[in-house]
């Protein structure tokens, strides 16, 4: 068995005491690694088997509490220096997945930002009234269910119209699978998975060019149905 299935099989059990033990044993050590070589391709594996009818929709739950419970034990403890960027990240109304959303805010904080984290399933109108308050530099959106793409266009509009005009950014699982582009706004990025959310993270420190699809109203459609 790989790394990846070892991991899939421990977090099925519901035993995270396994899971940590094959995380530790992974030979790449740096967070990013492990969440993108390692956690998430093990639930990917695990929603294959969901999709394929191999396991149950409560197999599939436990393993998911299991793995939000060890990315709360990596994420433990991230020191950061002092920093005035803030990002808070979601996902929209009715979007259940949030595990890679977890990641993202985890990678935000390794690099030195203060976080929201606002999980799953948080309605327009009450991340509007948060970022009118706490006034973040970015909002991170994710999505992952094909349906839901029209709400992310009134998301992704509204939250980047705010007075700060805040970088919108958009992730998930449907971003490294389709074109998004049409379904944001100017101030819109979309980035397709850990490493190009790193790399952008990286850039915006330094100023440089900031990885990711810039969107715009010209943008083509997502694909043919």
């Amino acid at each position: 068995m790989t790394h990846i299935e070892t991991l899939a099989s421990f977090l099925l059990e519901g035993d995270p005491d396994k899971a940590w033990t094959c995380i530790e044993s992974y030979p790449k050590t740096a967070r990013p690694d492990v969440y993108h070589h390692l956690i998430t391709p093990a639930m990917r594996h695990i929603g294959h088997l969901w999709e394929t009818n191999k396991i149950t929709v409560a197999d599939e739950h436990l393993a998911t509490a299991t793995c939000d419970f060890i990315l709360s034990k990596l994420s433990f403890g991230i020191r950061k220096a002092p920093s005035a960027d803030k990002a808070m990240f979601l996902c929209l109304d009715g979007e259940q997945h949030y595990l890679g959303l977890k990641m993202v805010d985890s990678l935000f904080r390794e690099h030195g930002w203060e976080t929201r984290y606002f999980g799953p399933d948080l309605p327009l109108e009450y991340a509007l009234q948060t970022a009118e308050i706490w006034k973040p530099d970015v909002i991170g959106l994710s999505v992952s269910i094909v349906y839901h793409l029209p709400k992310l266009q009134q998301y992704a509009e509204a939250l980047g119209n705010l007075p700060d005009k805040p970088n919108i950014l958009v992730g998930g699982r449907l971003a490294g699978m389709y074109d998004l582009s049409r379904y944001g706004s100017g101030n819109t990025i979309i980035l397709k998975d850990l490493p190009e959310t790193e790399e952008w993270l990286l850039d915006y420190r330094t100023g440089g060019p900031q990885s990711g699809t810039i969107t715009t109203p010209t943008s083509p459609p997502l694909y043919k149905s």
